[in-house]
Order: C-alpha cells, then structure tokens, then sequence
C-alpha cells in the first residue's frame, strides 16, 4: 500500500500505462503521458534546486499541466500549493510570501497577475511557465523556465526522493480567505491519503468511473476529484470550469460520466435548464458538499437523476471531509448531513469543552488522522483550532461550526458558530430560515444574514436570487416565512440581487452582506 501521496498515481501508471486517465476538452491523455510529463518537470524542479519541505505555488488553469505539476512537486518532495486562477495580485503576493515559497509554476495568460505577485515575494527563484497556445505574448517573469513541453523523460525513469516520510508536508492549501487574510491549511500525505481512502470507500468509487471534475483545483473538492481518480486508476473528465453548464453537461453525455461533484450554487444553475436534453443515463453518483443543499434542491436533484445516488456531505479544508449522509437516508432526514465517515471520531462539546450527548447542540469536533497539521506560520490561530484530543500528544479539531445530533448521532448543521444571528434576544440558525425560502417557487438562491438594529439588536435580512422568469414579490416572501416560521425568526427585509458574493469555492461571502 503506497504510503505517499504521489505514489498512487505512479503506481497505477505502471499497472496500466495505457489507460486514460485525463479527458480535457476532447483530448485524452493516458496515465503513462501525464507520468512522463509530471517527471520531466519533476527533474527540472530538481535541477533548479527545488527539494524537499520546499513550497511550490501551482497558479494554473484545471488542465494535464496542473495535474502533472502536483504529481511532479510531491515526488521530489516538496510542497504543492495550488492558487485559484482568480485569485488576484495582491492576495497571491501575500501567499507566496506567507509561504515563502521557492517556485511558481503558472500559464502565459496569468503572467501579469503573476508578475505584480512576485513584487511582493522575494523568495520566488524560478517560474516555469506553460506555453498558451493562445495567450497574448507577456514579458517574463523572474527567473522563468520553460513547463517541459512534451515529456523527455520515459515514465517511471525519473527518480523520486528517497528520504520523505508520510509525516511530511504535502500540501498547503489557503482557506478563501472570507474573513481576513487566508490561512495555509497544512496537510502531510498521511492526512491526505487516510482523507483520500476514506472518502472514496465510503463512495464507493471504482477504476471504470469516469469523474467529472468541474470545479477548481485549488478547491479542496475539486482536487481530490483528481487525487481520488487516479489514485483507482479511473478516469477524470478536467472540465477549466462550470462557467457554462451546458458544455459541462454534454461533454459528460459524450464522455459516459458516472460521477459528478458540485456545490450547490452549481446544482442551483443546473435545476434551471432542461436537462432532459442531455443523456446522462451512465451517472449513478452525484455529491455536494461546501454548503449544505437545500431540502428542496435535493428532492429536484433525485427527480432529475433517479439512477444516481445522492450524497450529502459535509467537510473543511482543515480535515477535508467529515460526514456524509447515506443516499437510503435522504427520505428519513433530508436535512441531516450524515455522521462519521470511516476512520475517524466525531462528538460535539459545549463552550467549556465538555462532550456532549446524542440529542445536543455544540461546536463539533473531529479526531482522525485526516486532521491538518495546523496552519502554516500562524501558533495562534492554529491553537485556536487544534486542541489536545483522548491520547497524549494528539490533536483535535474544533471546527468552529454548530450541529445538532438527534438522539442516534445524525447530524444537522445549525451555523457557523459567528453566523448565529442574535435577534430579541433569541438565537436564531440562517440556515433554518433559508430552507424555508428555498421552498418558494422559483428562488433559486437565499442566504440571511443580521444587520444592526437599534431595538432588535440584530434584525434579520434576507438576499434572495431569483429565477430569470420570476419577478420579485417581497410581500409573498416574507407571507411564506410568516406561515412557516416563528416570529422572530421572519427577515425583516427581503432585497433581490442578480446574485450572491462567493468565495472562490462557491461559498456566500456573509460579511459582504453584513
């Protein structure tokens, strides 16, 4: 069993070196080509003085270079750190320099994003850069090399570094940042391969699925989309994005795609369009995770799969997943989001700490090997989240977020513990008021948050997004609320906007609204 996170790839590239492992905007690219890509640049890494712990900031589009380079990093064991393509100057600045990262690999249409970047972290030495095909020329940035452009090194001739252990960093992995500056969630292969096995038993994936993968790789999700896939010698249809759903959705046609992973403002977009037109009969799993899917949108996404199992999760970058729910127990709980997923332990803890019983509320808390190793060049915050777990010398995580468990351990997210709205003097979950409104006719989006309020204390408004056929009514919303909700419950202001401010993953940026 490979005890390192690269060598999941590389061994299935052996086993099978003809297989397609990446489909990309129609070419296909076997798991022996992306292996010669991946250690042609590994030895350039290598050559250039990249080695071991060292940081490696991968600022690409979802593409076969992207997923080369990250194969390429771990087996010279350094670090990858993949960065959102829309993440701009300044913020990726501050990464790089947070990381003090060595080596940027990135694209020519990025180059000026890049090049205002690197002005603010001097320990950047080399870029490789991809050539565009069609990106307009840019001058180059400091110390750039070329990305290997076709693989010069046969497919397993490279060799890998010796001397890592599965104790050593990975990855590191910048949280959105969606209050204050973004943190670098510090993962070692043994936290990434006991999330990796996990999540993919509990799925059930196999080495003939075809995995649609539409989301960032910077994104946690998306990335193990990838990890998952090829570590089962299965293959990843790499879409660059799900800006336009209905070429996602035919290429999955085209394609025979078995496995699609989104987020529910993805799953929003999609419940708007035919999909009737599209024939998908070959997918039978379907997973959320991010945010939780409203109870109304998961009953239009089984309508619209029936063949498909639906699996609603629940995770953070700081442990990648925590709970999922079985497809059979969708019609008994909707609203839950699971519990445990294997090897790991899950409880919930009052503001003194003090465990829980089944039937309670509290911040839970997570114990398993999938638990980051804390927060890169940040004691404090890391403190904060990690606390001494049952044995001595180990670590917990305190997630931050509020559940309910009803009485056989199922849980039910109520808020992130600062989202908890303070109204008359009442708690209020947002979560519970949004499900009420997704229940309308044609909102396709809803999230409340509290505003100041002399008298209240904090009153509560609502942002709603509507379908494009649906005109606004105020008055009928909050009619809705009054008849399903408790008073204090019931936004005092309902106000439509074309669309929510998300973060990089799909998640509603609060504050922004606040």
């Amino acid at each position: 069993m490979a005890h390192l996170l690269h060598q999941t790839f590389v061994d299935q590239a052996h086993r099978a070196p003809h297989r397609i492992a990446l489909i990309r905007e129609g070419r296909r690219s076997s798991y022996c080509e992306i292996d010669a890509m991946s250690a042609a640049l590994a030895s350039s890494l290598r050559e250039h003085g990249i080695g071991r712990g060292q940081r490696v900031a991968l600022f690409l589009d979802n593409s076969e270079q992207m997923v080369a380079a990250i194969y390429a990093v771990l087996r010279i064991g350094a670090v990858f750190m993949p960065v959102n393509t829309l993440t701009k100057a300044d913020k990726l600045g501050y990464m790089l320099d947070d990381a003090q990262a060595s080596a940027l690999v990135t694209q020519h249409a990025l180059a000026g994003v890049a090049a205002q970047a690197l002005e603010l972290a001097p320990s950047v030495r080399h870029c490789w850069m991809v050539d565009d095909a069609h990106a307009a020329p840019a001058p180059p940035l400091p110390g750039q090399l070329a990305y290997p452009a076709a693989p010069q090194t046969p497919a397993g001739a490279a060799r890998d570094a010796d001397d890592v252990i599965d104790q050593d960093l990975a990855a590191i992995i910048y949280t959105s940042g969606s209050t204050g500056r973004p943190k670098g969630v510090m993962l070692s292969h043994r936290n990434m391969l006991s999330a990796l096995g996990s999540v993919s038993g509990y799925l059930g994936l196999r080495e003939d699925d075809v995995l649609t993968c539409a989301l960032p790789l910077a994104f946690d999700y998306g990335l193990y989309q990838v990890l998952m896939g090829l570590a089962l010698g299965a293959t990843v249809l790499l879409e660059r994005s799900f800006t336009y759903p209905a070429r996602v959705l035919q290429n999955m046609a085209r394609e025979g795609a078995t496995v699609f992973a989104g987020v529910p403002t993805m799953f929003a977009l999609l419940l708007g369009m035919d999909l009737t037109a599209f024939d998908l009969r070959r997918l039978r799993l379907v997973t959320n995770t991010a945010a939780a899917l409203p109870v109304a949108h998961i009953r239009r996404i089984r309508d619209a799969f029936p063949q498909a199992r639906l699996f609603s999760m629940y995770g953070l970058t700081e442990c990648k997943r925590v709970s999922y729910l079985p497809p059979e127990q969708l019609e008994l709980r909707p609203q839950s989001i699971g519990r445990g997923m294997p090897n790991e332990e899950l409880w919930l803890v009052d503001e003194q700490g003090r465990r829980l019983p089944h039937g309670s509320t509290g911040e839970l808390v997570v114990r398993g090997s999938h638990v980051m190793r804390g927060y890169w060049n940040k004691p404090a915050e890391t403190a904060q989240r990690l606390h001494p777990g049952p044995l001595p010398g180990e670590m917990v995580l305190h997630t931050g977020d509020l559940f309910r468990s009803d009485d056989e351990g199922w849980l039910y997210f109520v808020a992130r513990k600062d989202d908890i709205i303070k109204s008359r003097g009442e708690k209020v979950s947002p979560r519970e008021v949004e499900n009420v409104l997704h229940e309308i006719a044609g909102v396709r989006e809803a999230v409340v948050v509290g505003v100041p309020d002399e008298l209240l204390g904090e009153a509560i408004k609502a942002y709603v997004v509507l379908d494009a056929d649906r005109a606004p009514d105020a008055r009928a919303v909050l009619r809705h609320c009054q008849a399903r909700l408790e008073s204090f419950m019931v936004p005092r202001e309902v106000e439509f906007v074309a669309e929510l401010p998300k973060t990089d993953n799909g998640k509603v940026r609060r504050a922004s609204l606040q």
